[in-house]
């Protein structure tokens, strides 16, 4: 069954109506033309509505959307993607973090290594993952994936979908700022080209220790911040009620950020979001990703080092014009 957000009410009713009909035909065998004729009509209207509704989505509404359960996950990308993949586990330091998942394949056919958070989708398999917010030994774990891709000049792709990094007790005795600042330090330092994704939601260090590549794309619905539409109203207001007032003044939409230079590219969704067609979706973000690597395709490592540190050097720089003579 289809999950629908609030906002998609009108779209909702218009389906269940087509449903009823659509059953309705098949028990009673009415005429075939006007049930078709009128079915067509009700799907025309849903159509229409759905690219309304989309069309004029606020920040909040988006934040929902990139949090939607049938949004694809890094297992369908790679799925959809990557074929001989070899998931590579383990840290070599404690242990496995199934929060950040990774390893070798062949990205449409180029080898690459991939690397990206993973939420699960049922309820066993968001437990198992931790709902995508990684551990310590998740990103250090990371950071030993681009080791090697850096050593067999590999290009790293990663797929950012998390709330942030875990902040249980037990991760923050292990060092988890450390490892999230090891981890993004390393994305810098890495001398074979890096495309990050994000595709759900991108939260804070959580996200830009596998998300400081040369090239940083972004889904159409998806956010990108510093901290959580809830978290950051907790703090301002002191209220959590507020995260759509959060969400607005963040500028956390993929518009906002490409206008502020965080990112480099959107990566449009089909009508309704990427959750309602995902094998189009995940087609999408892999033509996008193979362009973004063929841009990068030739660079020497220091150059690719000199691109990426210019490109995050950008974000936020403002230019002044030239004081006058006096």
């Amino acid at each position: 069954m289809r999950t629908y957000l609030d906002f998609e009410k009108p779209v909702a009713e218009i389906e269940t109506k087509i449903e009823e009909l659509q059953a309705l035909a098949e028990a009673s065998g009415a005429d075939a033309i006007s049930q078709g004729q009128e079915l067509g009509r009700l799907k025309t209207k849903a159509e229409n509505q759905l690219a309304t509704i989309y069309s004029k989505l606020d920040p909040w509404q988006k934040t929902q959307v990139a949090r939607h359960q049938d949004r694809p996950r890094f297992r369908d990308y790679v799925a959809a993607l990557v074929t001989e993949f070899v998931e590579l586990s383990g840290d070599r330091k404690y242990g496995e973090d199934a929060a950040i998942l990774g390893g070798l394949g062949k990205f449409l056919g180029r080898p690459v290594l991939v690397i990206g958070h993973e939420k699960g989708r049922t309820t066993a398999d968001r437990l198992k993952h931790n709902f995508g917010m990684a551990r310590p030994e998740g990103y250090r774990k990371a950071v030993r994936l681009m080791d090697l891709a850096e050593k067999f000049s590999l290009p790293v792709v990663s797929f950012v979908d998390t709330a942030g990094a875990y902040p249980g007790i037990g991760a923050e005795e292990r060092g988890q700022a450390e490892a999230i600042a090891r981890s993004t330090e390393r994305c810098l330092t890495l001398g074979v080209p890096m495309v990050a994704v994000i595709t759900g939601e991108g939260g804070s260090g959580g996200a830009i220790a596998i998300a400081s590549a040369n090239k940083v794309l972004m889904l159409e619905h998806s956010i990108y911040s510093v901290i959580s539409p809830e978290g950051a109203a907790s703090i301002l207001w002191k209220d959590s009620a507020r995260a759509k007032d959060a969400a607005t003044a963040m500028k956390i939409t993929a518009q906002d950020l490409a206008e502020l230079n965080v990112i480099d590219a959107i990566i449009p969704e089909p009508v309704g979001g990427a959750h309602r067609e995902p094998s189009a979706a995940i087609a999408t973000v892999g033509a996008r990703v193979a362009e973004a690597l063929d841009t990068l395709s030739g660079k020497s490592p220091d150059e690719l080092r000199v691109q990426r540190r210019d490109r995050f050097f950008a974000i936020g720089r403002m230019e002044t014009e030239a004081a006058p003579n006096a």
